[in-house]
């Protein structure tokens, strides 16, 4: 099975957001992923060739002209030789999709083999539709094509099912079908979603399967969205936490990034901002008002109201009150700071 990933709609955290639905498709065993960039294409090259999960191999194929998702996936077919896998599937999903779960992905996939579709999309039932591609079934129930909100008409804008920019494709169906493609439309863009219509039409069975949860199909295009997307993956992740033993006084309050590692028993009062790749040990009290970033804090110790970069905190060892860690700076084992402490690196008054 191959992936192949449109590029993200988002300017501010593009890349960060990729780094999430990367890291959803490493779980998915797909035999690699080609991600389709344009401008900032350099930059998002290389945080994925550092951040990406390494057991994933990335391709990286790059769209001049944004001529619409249809055309992205076009661009990003070159990546396989014609005749690799023509009998493969292939899975497409877009770079703004940070809530999406491999869970969610392996269903779309299992569907798609189960009633051995031609292409399958996952979609969602939302209460407000605005803005969303609409699902058109046939009386039989099958989806017959995908409408573009813009090109909707008003019946159409009343369906509340919608399309989510993610899909299963057969390989030897979806190229042909790219091909009679037309730009035709409000945007005069080749649509993704036009694929959909032209395989029903020709005879091939479309597929769907609905997302138990629409918050993993929602994208990102503005800040509020952002915002949104932010709020559920800090969700998440405090949850997994908690599960294994982390206490967080107030979740509501707690930020804990997704490369961060909690030991057992650690207790994390409110307004504590773990980033980056910072390392916590069993048993050690963070908070409250702490932010460490890219930290390394040693079992037991004890830390309030302090922000550290790229520092280590020794195992037992007392920071803060209003205490500041410089890169690269260190607070031996057992070391009490005081309050109003900071730290550099090099610094004998440490040791």
């Amino acid at each position: 099975m191959k992936s192949t990933l449109p590029k993200s709609l988002h300017p501010l955290c593009g890349r960060a957001m990729l780094l999430h639905v990367l890291d959803a498709l490493s779980l998915v065993y797909v035999d690699r992923a080609v991600v389709v960039v344009g401008h900032g294409a350099e930059r998002v090259t290389k945080t994925l060739h550092e951040e990406a999960p390494p057991d994933l191999a990335i391709d990286f194929v790059e769209q001049h002209v944004g001529r619409g998702t249809g055309d992205a996936v076009s661009v990003a077919l070159t990546a396989f030789p014609d005749d690799d896998l023509d009998d493969g599937d292939i899975v497409v999903l877009p770079g703004d999709t940070p809530l999406i779960t491999p869970e969610t992905l392996h269903e779309l996939v299992e569907e798609h083999r189960r009633t051995d579709a031609a292409a399958t999309v996952l979609t969602a039932r939302l209460p407000d539709a605005t803005g969303y591609g609409r699902v058109l079934r046939s009386k039989d129930s099958r989806v017959r094509r995908l409408v573009e909100e813009r090109d909707a008409t008003e019946a159409e804008r009343e369906i509340a099912e919608v399309a989510t920019s993610i899909y299963c494709f057969r390989r030897s169906l979806l190229a042909p079908a790219l091909r009679r493609l037309s730009p035709e439309n409000a945007q005069g863009e080749y649509h993704l979603t036009d694929v959909i219509g032209v395989l029903a039409e020709a005879g091939h069975r479309v597929s769907a399967l609905t997302a138990e949860d629409p918050m993993e199909t929602v994208g990102v295009n503005d800040r509020f969205q952002l915002a949104v997307a932010e709020a559920e993956l800090r969700r998440r992740i405090n949850s997994e936490w908690m599960k294994v033993g982390v206490t967080m006084v107030d979740p509501a309050r707690t930020v804990v990034d997704a490369h961060a590692q909690l030991a057992a028993d650690v207790v994390l009062q409110p307004n504590v901002m773990l980033q980056g790749r910072t390392v916590v040990g069993a048993g050690a009290v963070l908070g409250p008002d702490v932010r460490l970033v890219d930290c390394a804090v040693g079992e037991g110790a004890r830390i309030e109201t302090t922000v550290g970069y790229d520092a280590e905190i020794g195992p037992d060892a007392a920071v803060g009150p209003f205490a500041f860690l410089a890169q690269g700076s260190h607070v031996p084992e057992g070391f009490t700071t005081g309050p109003f402490y900071t730290a550099t690196a090099g610094d004998d008054e440490s040791v």
